[in-house]
């Protein structure tokens, strides 16, 4: 396992195992299984619906907590302050955990102007330890602009839709700047078509892998935090296997060119639901 450090020190396993469209009763056997394999960073939701299910495969699992790293994050209904902070035990007593390692903002939803006021409380569960770390998801440059003038703790990561056809480069750059990972749900485009991509397909079969260990492999190197998904066996362990090659300066280059700046997922600042 290759390890970041978060800029506030915190160690976090770069490749990581998502639950979102997990239903709560395939949750348990799929982390069991991603945590056999040898993953130890999961990262699930208050939306997902699947805490309790994650909850259960981590207690009955023998690995110690502070062996693990686990993500959950506050849904776009349940902010603003105090609504945070119920979020927040709800989800602690839903995993039975007594601290979470990371806790995201999911959405910024800037229609509602709620993402300062929910980032403070994140910031009020940082400073008291029941968190070890604070961030966001799907923020664009404006918002984290917006937290980095009005908050205290700059955000660890931004989790963020990122795949070869949606390389995110001007939104890295800023958040390099900022010591401020990027974090990729939808790493491997759902499954869709970058799987299939021609350049993906040619680089994967000189290494003797599979376009999506491929493409893992990329985002790695490119010093991005991932999280794919799989409730398949077989498939949670292929996804882990990316760890004995390395891609050429020359095939980093080739995938990058194939960006599209193409989402699958909503708009940002188009994305209101509650």
């Amino acid at each position: 396992m290759n390890y970041v450090t978060l800029n506030n020190g915190l160690k976090m396993p770069q490749l990581g195992f998502g639950v979102w469209q997990v239903k709560d009763d395939q949750a348990t056997a799929a982390v069991a299984t991603a945590l056999e394999v040898g993953y130890r960073s999961i990262d699930t939701a208050m939306i997902y619906k699947n805490e309790v299910g994650v909850g259960k495969a981590l207690k009955e699992s023998s690995i110690p907590s502070e062996d693990l790293f686990i993500t959950t994050k506050v849904w776009n209904s349940d902010q603003g302050y105090e609504n945070t902070l119920r979020a927040f035990d709800e989800s602690l007593e839903k995993l039975g955990l007594d601290y979470i390692d990371l806790y995201l903002i999911h959405w910024p939803t800037p229609q509602f102007d709620q993402y300062v006021d929910t980032y403070k409380a994140l910031e009020k569960l940082y400073h008291e330890g029941r968190v070890k770390a604070i961030g966001v998801c799907n923020f664009e440059i404006e918002h984290l602009e917006r937290l980095l003038n009005e908050c205290e703790v700059v955000p660890v990561l931004n989790q963020v839709e990122c795949h070869p056809y949606l390389a995110q480069t001007e939104l890295k750059e800023f958040c390099a700047k900022h010591n401020i990972f990027v974090e990729a749900w939808s790493p491997l485009d759902q499954g869709g078509e970058v799987l299939q991509d021609e350049v993906v397909q040619k680089i994967a079969e000189s290494h003797g892998k599979t376009p999506a260990q491929t493409v893992l492999r990329w985002h790695l190197q490119n010093n991005t935090i991932v999280i794919p998904k799989s409730v398949t066996p077989a498939r949670i362990k292929e996804n882990f296997e990316v760890f004995d090659f390395e891609l050429t300066p020359d095939e980093m280059n080739a995938i990058n060119e194939i960006n599209r700046n193409r989402r699958k997922g909503p708009q940002p600042n188009e994305m209101h639901v509650r």
